[in-house]
């Protein structure tokens, strides 16, 4: 329980939460989306992975990340994002990726 509190402590990990809400995205989309350097994003994912919040899969090149649904947390995380200003375009963003790559199965995420 200690480590899913210290992972929601902080704002960076739950604007990747945010993220992760509708899809998957690799590092580097998760990245892109930060003001701060790579490997200090890779140690937020690590933290939430080590939490059990997110779970990873390694595809290629690309370590995929996404929500594990059916953990408690990611379900009040979940509800608490809903009346959170700062979470909803972060999930309406989230959505519109998962739309996008819905309609083009085949794209390619980095380019």
């Amino acid at each position: 329980m200690q480590k899913i509190f210290e992972a929601l402590s902080s704002s960076p990990r739950r604007k990747i939460l945010a993220y992760l809400a509708h899809t998957e995205l690799n590092a580097g989309e998760i990245a892109s989306r930060f003001a701060m350097s790579k490997p200090a994003v890779s140690q937020h994912l690590a933290i939430l992975e080590n939490a059990g919040l997110i779970e990873s899969d390694k595809r290629g090149q690309f370590i995929y990340y996404r929500l594990m649904p059916d953990n408690l947390t990611n379900t009040l995380n979940a509800y608490v994002q809903e009346v959170c200003p700062v979470s909803r375009p972060l999930k309406a963003e989230s959505a519109n990726i998962a739309r996008k790559r819905k309609a083009s199965p085949k794209a390619d995420p980095e380019s």
